[in-house]
């Protein structure tokens, strides 16, 4: 899973005096040059600029070329998958009077960041998707703003299409954000042929217990059937909870990897404050001094309140609980 950071590459002194601006305003930046102009704090490019940049690809969220666009192209060319797991791309003129963003201007973010460094280095962001210059929202802008994901990004962009041609577009809202959560839905139109996408509200905590080494594959199935069986998407997991004595636990970090969602350890003393209200377990408390984990963890890495929709689940020496959020 990615993280936060952004990475400034540049291949001349001029752009590295502007990198350096940009990083004094923006935090969580690292700069890439050349050999030659490389200082202290700056990561050296040691080999090609197309293979530090094939080494560097899926470890940003960003990636900024204070470069001429056809460099920047080049050479991320052979690294372009999907715009859903593509880091954004910004290209920035060494005199910093234009910020462009060339690749996940929505759904990574690059339309956004680059207004933002414009702003704080006095540039022009030049915005050239179609949503953005109409001034109207394309639904992977919407589902970034609500901290969703797309269903499938095909459908999505017809939807957006739509929304562009000034065409009238409906969004039905579940309850996490209004009043009902359907599982299905009746429309009512004569039109002959209508786009409908899906955005899932990420509102799913997981809480999660097991024997020591567990193996991955198996949480994964866990995971994925607990919800199956709730007619919830995994793509709605937001976060995965453990207790602290399993926070080196192989099989729950790589799951949680594997679902692209952050995994929030909880301590014992934690869990102790409110762990009478759940199902209790002697065995779990003479191990680890506490009386259930699952429960007590879904319910305290959430951020919001919300419900326990399975209390506890077993499978195979792996415990589950499902919080939903809102």
């Amino acid at each position: 899973m990615k993280d936060n950071r952004i990475a400034i590459i540049t291949v001349t002194k001029n752009g590295v005096v502007l990198a350096k601006k940009i990083k004094d305003k923006e935090e969580n930046i690292d700069i890439y040059t050349m050999k030659k102009f490389s200082e202290e704090g700056l990561f050296e490019i040691e080999n090609s600029l197309a293979e530090t940049v094939g080494d560097i690809f899926k470890k940003y969220y960003g990636i900024i070329f204070i470069t001429a666009i056809g460099i920047a192209v080049r050479v991320i060319s052979p690294y372009i998958q999907k715009k859903d797991i593509d880091p954004c791309i910004l290209v920035v003129d060494e005199n910093g009077n234009f910020i462009i963003p060339i690749l996940s201007g929505h759904l990574g973010g690059g339309n956004e960041l680059a207004s933002e460094i414009a702003k704080k280095i006095k540039a022009l962001p030049l915005i050239t998707t179609s949503s953005d210059i109409s001034g109207k929202i394309a639904v992977d802008t919407l589902a970034t703003k609500i901290n969703g994901r797309l269903k499938d990004l095909e459908s999505a962009k017809k939807v957006t299409s739509l929304i562009v041609a000034g065409e009238k577009v409906q969004i039905k809202v579940p309850k996490n954000i209004s009043d009902e959560n359907p599982s299905g839905v009746i429309l009512v139109s004569n039109r002959e042929n209508i786009e409908i996408t899906q955005i899932i509200p990420k509102n799913i905590v997981i809480g999660i217990g097991c024997k020591k080494g567990s193996l991955k594959e198996k949480i994964i199935f866990a995971i994925k059937d607990i919800l199956k069986e709730l007619n919830i998407s995994y793509k709605a997991i937001r976060v995965i909870g453990t207790v602290d004595v399993k926070k080196d636990e192989i099989g729950i970090i790589e799951s949680a990897k594997y679902f692209d969602v952050p995994l929030k350890i909880i301590q014992r003393d934690e869990i102790k404050k409110i762990q009478d209200r759940f199902e209790k377990s002697e065995f779990v408390e003479k191990t680890i001094g506490v009386t259930s984990v699952s429960a007590p963890c879904s319910v305290l890495s959430s951020e919001k309140n919300g419900k326990l929709l399975v209390e506890k689940k077993i499978y195979e020496g792996i415990t589950l609980s499902v919080f939903q959020e809102g």
